[in-house]
């Protein structure tokens, strides 16, 4: 069972500076790629990390960005499962050298 956190409890967790609350349950970062082939390979990242954790984000790519937004779908908010994978997210994007922005 999931269990579902309040924006706050979100904000309030280490390690996601990178995301900010948007209005309707979701949470969203938009990282600064400088290119398309940087975005593809932040993209295949985030693929896997939402693959092994079984949680899946919404990703737009576009030229020099790349917009990822989460949600916990089956509860219609937040949940510990956004916290974890926003924290893997930015690190991904870290050690891609890939700003937010």
């Amino acid at each position: 069972m999931v269990t579902s956190i309040t924006a706050e409890q979100f904000a309030a967790a280490e390690g996601v500076q990178d995301w900010t609350i948007l209005g309707s349950g979701e949470v969203g970062a938009t990282f600064k790629t400088g290119s398309f082939a940087r975005g593809v390979d932040l993209i295949a990242r985030i693929g896997a990390l939402a693959d092994a954790a079984n949680h899946h984000p919404d990703v737009d790519l576009r030229y020099p960005s790349v917009a990822v937004r989460l949600s916990t779908h089956e509860i219609g908010g937040l949940s510990e499962r956004d916290v974890a994978l926003a924290r893997e997210i930015s690190a991904a994007a870290a050690e891609l050298g890939i700003e937010t922005g």
